[in-house]
């Protein structure tokens, strides 16, 4: 299997790789996505995962296959990005409390000889979240960082009624698709 760049610092998308027995060097790149004014969920994630390849690209090089990813939440029409504060998360929490989450997830795998883009989506179907659950997940850092303050493999495991769709997606990193690439290794 080829060795790649992760161009993240996402401890998530690194533990997914190990998970799945992908060798790789980790090298976040330097993409300010706070910079884009879209709304639509779908383009957002597109244009921010390019800009961080963009980034790597330009400030490392190609010199093995790079990695880029990021990760959106939506939920009743709204595009529910990190919380920049405590008061922030919950309300970005509250909005998907019993309600469809769609997690998108678009990632880019680029080499010398190939250019792989993949968005994907899964959707969560909540049960209406404990107050004094949420109160207590806030006091904590689990929610910092993470698109929509969400945590599909933490806190909000106990409320999903339904999902459609990878867990990986939801994680940051659709490995289910991306796997094929790496184990060719004429591909990359």
């Amino acid at each position: 299997m080829q060795r790649i760049v992760l161009g993240s610092n996402s401890v998530t998308r690194a533990e997914i790789l190990k998970n799945s027995g992908i060798e790789f060097v980790q090298r976040g790149a330097n993409f300010d996505e706070e910079s884009l004014n879209i709304k639509n969920p779908a383009h957002f994630v597109y244009r921010a995962t390019m800009g961080k390849m963009s980034s790597y690209v330009e400030e490392f090089g190609l010199d093995m296959p790079v990695l880029c990813a990021d990760t959106v939440v939506t939920c009743r029409g709204k595009l529910l990005r990190k919380a920049k504060d405590v008061d922030d998360a919950r309300e970005i929490l509250l909005t998907q409390s019993a309600g469809v989450v769609s997690i998108l997830t678009c990632m880019v795998l680029k080499s010398k000889k190939l250019e792989f883009i993949d968005l994907s989506s899964t959707d969560y179907i909540f049960d209406e979240f404990d107050k004094d659950a949420l109160e207590e997940y806030l006091k904590g850092n689990d929610w910092k960082g993470k698109a929509g303050a969400c945590m599909v493999e933490g806190f909000c495991k106990s409320y999903i009624k339904e999902v459609k769709g990878y867990e990986s997606t939801a994680m940051g990193l659709c490995v289910e698709k991306l796997l094929p690439f790496l184990e060719d290794e004429n591909v990359l």
